[in-house]
């Protein structure tokens, strides 16, 4: 397992991860803390040669303690739908080449939804890619919304 430097992930609209070689058959991305300044929801996105910002098959499921889930479906990346500035992110969504170019997304995470709200957020999908990953973009889904807390990593097998 590798691992590059972790970012922190307190500002800008988008946090970028280039130079995973292309033997690499699965990526992790962690989070921990991770927050943004608003509504928009972290937006988990890859690529070979460059960010592909279309494409993908991505389901996503937000359940805050006894309350009624979000869930979604996604193709302009992996969607973490947090939809509150005071949302934190912790855990991984792991990426797996399953054939070709074509890579599957699973991702199991949790964090708070305001000062005390438990939340889980699950995603699921795939994408298939130009060519070996080799990138991954983790940004914001409205564009404009920054990161304001917490950290990001990638780790590669």
């Amino acid at each position: 397992i590798n691992s590059l430097t972790a970012v922190n992930s307190t500002s800008g609209t988008s946090i970028n991860f280039t130079g995973i070689p292309s033997g690499a058959r699965r990526i992790t991305v962690l989070f921990n803390g991770v927050s943004l300044s608003g509504s928009a929801y972290i937006l988990v996105q890859v690529g070979s040669g460059s960010v592909v910002a279309t494409g993908y098959v991505g389901y996503a499921f937000t359940q805050q303690n006894a309350g009624t889930p979000s869930v979604g479906s996604y193709t302009t990346g992996f969607a973490i739908i947090t939809n509150s500035a005071a949302s934190t992110v912790n855990g991984k969504l792991t990426l797996e080449l399953i054939t070709g170019s074509t890579y599957v997304a699973s991702a199991a995470l949790a964090g708070l939804n305001g000062a005390s709200v438990n939340t889980f957020y699950g995603i699921g999908g795939n994408i298939t890619l130009a060519g070996a990953m080799d990138r991954v973009r983790i940004t914001t889904s409205n564009g404009t919304d920054t990161f304001d807390a917490g950290s990001i990593n990638i780790l590669y097998e």
